[in-house]
């Protein structure tokens, strides 16, 4: 029997991202037992789709599985996780770890009493680009790296406004904690996740709240301006307590081309890493038969990364054991950043991060 059908698996959260899960694990050959929403029509469509029992109640399936997978919208990550972990599951948490720094808080406490473990759904962790430039990090190729550039930038790319991704209430942000909880994370686990000490940002919504909001497509139906009180771009600085230091820009939208680049600057090399494509470029120098520049483009076998996500959390799910990637904790230093970026933008100071964590988060 393989590790992937040896599990049994939930999915919590039935709508498009739940639907995207369970058809990787239909890939990998797992064994989906059911899934639970509270939405009656969500929980008619996956099970005549996955050919499965869904519930409304958590206990119904808890009973039945030996991990979960779940998609809620981020407000409901709290009350999800921590049931899960309380009845021993093992659970994959799709990102952000949670709407607000204190809910997060409250999950990264489940988790540490558990008998079972939560991993976070970083899943551009797991693109082998990533993984190539993680190694060269590890190895010493690129030297100190003393800086990094983080770009996910949409031209137009709002979520249907109406759905719970622009309520402030169910998400917690706009695009900050949708996408750029990605570019942070990715910045941060290139760095090895080193402490961050201070950070400086602003938060915009310049186009999401606007009648003639202009695109060519959006994903979800477009409700209007009326049901959008969420950013829709974000810059920050960010530094570390060792130095380093991580620029910024995120955008559901913007007058400026799409942008989902990060660079990597280290003393002794430097490293292009485009998220979206999956191009990666080395930058280095020499001075071996005279002074030169060499750019080396690394050609890598593409993944589906949410599916390579998958096999990891399932195989830690057979064995017993965290996977020892992607952790609450590290989701919870993604979740401390977000926090802080939009305190910075709500004061126009900088933040400290020792003082995000003694003073009381604002509702959200």
């Amino acid at each position: 029997m393989s590790t992937e059908s040896s599990v049994r698996v939930g999915i919590v959260g039935l709508g498009n991202i739940g639907h995207h899960h369970a058809d990787r694990l239909a890939d990998l050959g797992a064994t989906l037992v059911g899934g639970l929403d509270i939405q009656a029509d969500a929980r008619r469509r996956f099970a005549e789709k996955y050919d499965v029992n869904t519930y409304e109640e958590k206990s119904e399936l808890f009973g039945e599985v030996d991990a979960v997978i779940i998609t809620t919208p981020n407000r409901f990550h709290e009350e999800y996780a921590v049931a899960a972990l309380d009845a021993g599951l093992d659970v994959l948490l799709e990102k952000p770890l949670a709407h607000s720094l204190e809910s997060a808080e409250r999950i990264a406490e489940a988790a540490e009493e558990a008998d079972g473990f939560c991993m976070v759904g970083f899943n551009n962790r797991f693109a082998n680009p990533v993984e190539v430039v993680r190694h060269h990090y590890e190895e010493g190729r690129f030297g100190d790296v003393t800086h990094v550039e983080a770009n996910y930038v949409r031209r137009r790319g709002i979520p249907g406004r109406g759905s719970w991704f622009t309520s402030k209430k169910v998400a917690g942000g706009g695009s900050l904690i949708d996408i750029g909880v990605h570019a942070i994370d990715l910045a941060l686990y290139f760095l090895d996740f080193p402490e961050v000490v201070e950070v400086s940002g602003v938060t915009r919504s310049e186009f999401g709240d606007r009648d003639d909001y202009t695109f060519v497509e959006m994903w979800g139906d477009d409700v209007g301006p009326e049901a959008f009180d969420v950013d829709d771009s974000a810059s920050a600085f960010i530094r570390t307590e060792e130095g380093t230091t991580i620029s910024l820009e995120v955008a559901w939208a913007t007058n400026r081309p799409t942008n989902d680049e990060f660079f990597l600057r280290g003393t002794e090399g430097g490293v292009r890493f485009d998220r979206a494509s999956h191009d990666l470029q080395f930058y280095e120098d020499g001075v071996g038969g005279g002074n030169h520049l060499s750019t080396a483009d690394v050609e890598t076998q593409d993944n589906d990364t949410h599916k390579t996500e998958q096999e990891a959390f399932l195989a830690a799910v057979a064995e017993g054991e965290h996977p020892g990637r992607n952790t609450v904790e590290q989701g919870l230093a993604v979740q401390r950043v977000i926090d802080a970026i939009y305190r910075s933008s709500e004061t126009g100071k900088a933040v400290r991060l020792d003082a995000v964590e003694t003073e009381t988060p604002p509702a959200n």
